[in-house]
Parts: C-alpha cells; sequence; structure tokens
C-alpha cells in the first residue's frame, strides 16, 4: 500500500504547476511498482485540495503566447486523471474540507472516494469564468452520479457537501474526519485480500467495461479476464486456502 500526500496545506493543497507535474509523474510511474498494489489519497491540513492555485502559474498571466502556455498546463492538468485510471492499483481518495475544481477532478478519476462529514466539493471553474468540464470532470460525473445530478453541479458550480454526495453514490463511506485515514487503511487492507493480478485486471476492466459496446462485449472482456486468472498459482492457492480456512499467500504468478 502506498499513500500519496497533497503537501501544500497553506494553501489548501491548491495545483500548482509544481504540484500537478509531480502527480503526473507519480502515476505514471506506478505501472512499474507492481509490489504497491493500492494507493491512498489525501490531503496535509484541512483541505484534500481547493482547485487551482489563483496566485501561481498555473494560470498564465496575459501576454504573447499566453495560449499556448496555458494549453500546455492544461494538456497536463488533465493528463493527471488518465494516468489515474491508467496506473494499475485501486486509488482511494480521501476527503476533507475544500475539495474543489482540479481537486474535484482528482477525486472523481479515483476508484473509491471516502469524506469527512465537512467535505465540500464543486466545479469552481465555473465560478471563475471558466467552462465547467474540466480535467475529466465531465466524463467521470455523470457516469458516477447521472446526467441529471451532474449537470446541476456543472451548470452552478454549486457545493454537493458529505452526506449528499453519499446518498447520490458518490461517495463509498462519510466516517468522522479523526477516523479518515484509518476507514481507508481498512479499504486497502480488504483490497488486499483479492490476488495481486485479480485486483490489477478487475481496475483494468472496470475501465474497459463502462465504455464498451453492448452486453456481447462486456461478457467477453469478462471472459477473457476469468480464463486468463483461473491459469495463475494465486487462483489455485486462494482455492486451497479457502479450503482450508486460512488467509491465502499469494506470489503474483
Amino acid at each position: 500500500m502506498g499513500i500519496v500526500s497533497l503537501n501544500r496545506p497553506e494553501q489548501l493543497n491548491a495545483l500548482n504547476v509544481a504540484l500537478i507535474e509531480e502527480l503526473y509523474r507519480l502515476f505514471t510511474s506506478l505501472a512499474d511498482e507492481p509490489e504497491t498494489r493500492v494507493i491512498i489519497l489525501r490531503g496535509e491540513g484541512r483541505a484534500f485540495c481547493a482547485g487551482a492555485d489563483l496566485k501561481s502559474a498555473a494560470l498564465v498571466p496575459p501576454g504573447a503566447g499566453r495560449a499556448q502556455k496555458q494549453y500546455k498546463i492544461q494538456k497536463l492538468a488533465g493528463s493527471i486523471a488518465k494516468a489515474m485510471r491508467e496506473c494499475p492499483q485501486p486509488i482511494i481518495s480521501l476527503l476533507k474540507g475544500p475539495v474543489c475544481g482540479g481537486g474535484f477532478s482528482i477525486a472523481l478519476a479515483s476508484d473509491v472516494r471516502l469524506a469527512a462529514p465537512d467535505a465540500r466539493m464543486n466545479i469552481a471553474n465555473l465560478k471563475i469564468g471558466l467552462g465547467g468540464p474540466d480535467m475529466g470532470s465531465g466524463y467521470f460525473l455523470p457516469r458516477l452520479i447521472g446526467w441529471s445530478a451532474a449537470s446541476a453541479l456543472m451548470l452552478t458550480g454549486d457545493f454537493l457537501h458529505a452526506e449528499r454526495a453519499y446518498q447520490l453514490g458518490l461517495l463509498a463511506e462519510v466516517v468522522d474526519a479523526d477516523r479518515l485515514d484509518q476507514a481507508g487503511a481498512e479499504w486497502a487492507a480488504r483490497m488486499l485480500r483479492a490476488s495481486p493480478m485479480g485486483l490489477r485486471l478487475t481496475k483494468h476492466h472496470l475501465n474497459q467495461l463502462i465504455d464498451c459496446n453492448g452486453l456481447a462485449a462486456a461478457l467477453a472482456l469478462e471472459d477473457a479476464q476469468q480464463t486468463l486468472l483461473l491459469e495463475t498459482a494465486d487462483h489455485r492457492e486462494a482455492v486451497t486456502a479457502f479450503m482450508e480456512k486460512r488467509d491465502p499467500d499469494y506470489s503474483d504468478e
């Protein structure tokens, strides 16, 4: 299990260029770290992430070449969501306080979201004269909570509070703030009961299934996954451990 902490607490972990670059490098590097099987993503201080740091170079000042420079930063920021979905490790985000703009997009790109009661999420970019969809939020949000609820948030920038987010199915759990890290570890521990390859392929195929072309395509993906996993030593070990009423000892083979 790996723990990633956004560490700009005095700025509510707002995204500047350095943090955007670091997050992109981190999530793209995880494919080469199979020994790290689950990622917990959290924020230091009282916030998860308040969105873009408006005082930083994340928003390029007016001048020659601004569009080109801003597009480069925008593309890199958006690539974080793609890297999060493509890395083989499930990502558990622990949300508290402001979860706004790009911070909300990062939370949406996670696999599981837990939140403290004070978590409040919104499409903050709408409040600064920009469009609602950003960094993958226009892709993820309607798929997670439905078109109507997503439109209400996208078109207003209104805050979505933790309890309502749980009711909409966006959050897996709402827990007391002082238990948030513990709850994240407990969720990770339950995921780690799966075989390494089984866990990786489950995330991979969920990514594929959400956009697959109908039931036949979905069944073909699932059949290929199960047939492959049936041939692994970890499948045989899991069955043996189940019969012997013990925890399996996985080898990732």
